[in-house]
Formats: C-alpha cells, sequence, structure tokens
C-alpha cells in the first residue's frame, strides 16, 4: 500500500508535502452547525475579498472596515496579503504558481472564518482572475464579495506607500503587479470602489459602501 502521501521539493529546495488521492480521511460534522454560530453573535459569516493594485488602498479599506463593523459590535477578521506571508505563506515567492497557492492558501482559511460566523475580510493584490474566481467557488457566491480598488497605476504609483514602484522601475523587483505582470480586473465584483472626479474616497466612505451592502444584504445580522 502507497504512503498516503509524498515529501518533493519545490525549485527554491525547500521541502513540501502533496497530497495524493486521500482516500483514507473523513469529514467529522460539528455537533454545532454554522446557523447556530451565527444566531449566537448575530451576523451570516461571508468573505469581503478586497484586490486591486499595489498602493490602491485595500489594507485602507481593510482596517477602516474592521474598525466599523467593530464599532456596530459586528466580528470581523482581516487576513492581509503582506501579514500571511509572515507566517502561512512564508515558504512562498511571487511566481504565478506561487502567487496562486497564496490566493488558494488565503481562500481556504478565509472560508473557515466564514463558517465560523465571521465577517472576514481579505486583502490581497490576487492580481488573477482565475485564482479570485476559485476563492468564490469555495463559498456561495452571495457569501463571497469582491471588492475591487479601482484606481488608475498613475495614482498607485503616485502613492507608492512601500516604495515597491520605484524599484520596480529601477529593475530591482521583477514580475510586479501593474509593471512586468499583468493585473487582471474583475469582471464582475459586487462593489467597485474608484476615483471620482479624480479625487480617492477617504476610508471612512470606502468603509461605508462596503458596510451599507453588507446591510442591505442580511450580513449583519441573523
Amino acid at each position: 500500500m502507497e504512503p498516503p502521501h509524498s515529501v518533493s521539493f519545490n525549485p527554491k529546495g525547500s521541502m513540501m508535502s502533496v497530497m495524493s488521492n486521500p482516500t483514507n480521511i473523513f469529514w467529522h460534522e460539528s455537533t454545532v452547525g454554522k446557523t447556530e454560530r451565527q444566531n449566537l453573535i448575530n451576523q451570516q459569516g461571508c468573505v469581503v475579498w478586497i484586490t486591486g493594485l499595489s498602493g490602491s488602498g485595500k489594507s485602507t479599506l481593510a482596517c477602516s472596515l474592521n474598525r466599523e463593523l467593530h464599532s456596530r459590535g459586528k466580528l470581523s477578521y482581516v487576513l492581509d496579503g503582506d501579514n500571511v506571508r509572515h507566517g502561512l505563506n512564508k515558504n512562498l515567492g511571487f511566481s504565478p504558481e506561487d502567487r496562486t497557492e497564496n490566493i488558494r492558501r488565503v481562500g481556504e482559511v478565509a472560508k473557515l472564518f466564514a463558517d465560523a460566523g465571521l465577517i472576514c475580510i481579505a486583502s490581497l493584490i490576487s492580481p488573477y482572475r482565475k485564482d479570485r474566481d476559485a476563492c468564490r467557488a469555495m463559498l456561495t457566491d452571495a457569501n463571497f464579495i469582491e471588492v475591487f480598488m479601482n484606481m488608475s497605476l498613475e495614482v498607485c504609483e503616485r502613492r507608492d506607500p512601500k516604495g515597491l514602484y520605484k524599484l520596480a522601475r529601477a529593475g530591482k523587483i521583477k514580475g510586479f503587479t501593474g509593471i512586468d505582470d499583468p493585473y487582471e480586473p474583475p469582471l464582475n465584483c459586487e462593489i467597485m470602489i474608484e476615483e471620482k472626479d479624480g479625487v480617492c474616497p477617504t476610508p471612512c466612505d470606502m468603509a461605508g459602501q462596503v458596510v451599507s451592502y453588507l446591510d442591505e444584504n442580511g450580513f449583519l445580522h441573523a
């Protein structure tokens, strides 16, 4: 009988476990269901997936939204793209394959948070449409809320809060989204946040737009 998994090495030489046809594992149902958990905290679990270029305001929105929900007595948690690479995804780089695995892992964790009844705010560039759609497929469409930070490259590069565009333009960073790696905008996002007459909305206004959607669609009560 072959072992339930094999061990291989990625191109960087680090060891990773590869599952193969896990026929010897079983799903165990909890004695406390999602509805019971949601009733306990009086809200509906969901994933608010914030996508956009570096510097578009994803983390700003995530933090502002998290604070606004907290002020309303709602339980939420932020999965920030940089933060998860300090732990959960610290063994991943920025190749297309690693980006896909990065998003897959975050999607699986976000799904668990939503199942627990929380409003999970995932803030990642997540440049590839197929990867975001794969995360959406993990939940029902109604529980996956895609927020597109539709800010122009010019605005994002002008902000450049981490100095990454400057490094990318100087050739010191390769495969940087928006410069030498593509960003594929959503085709049917639930919420779009964009400039109006050249003016970007404030963090409060952006959070208010998302909270209004959550409220109108029943996520802020069980």
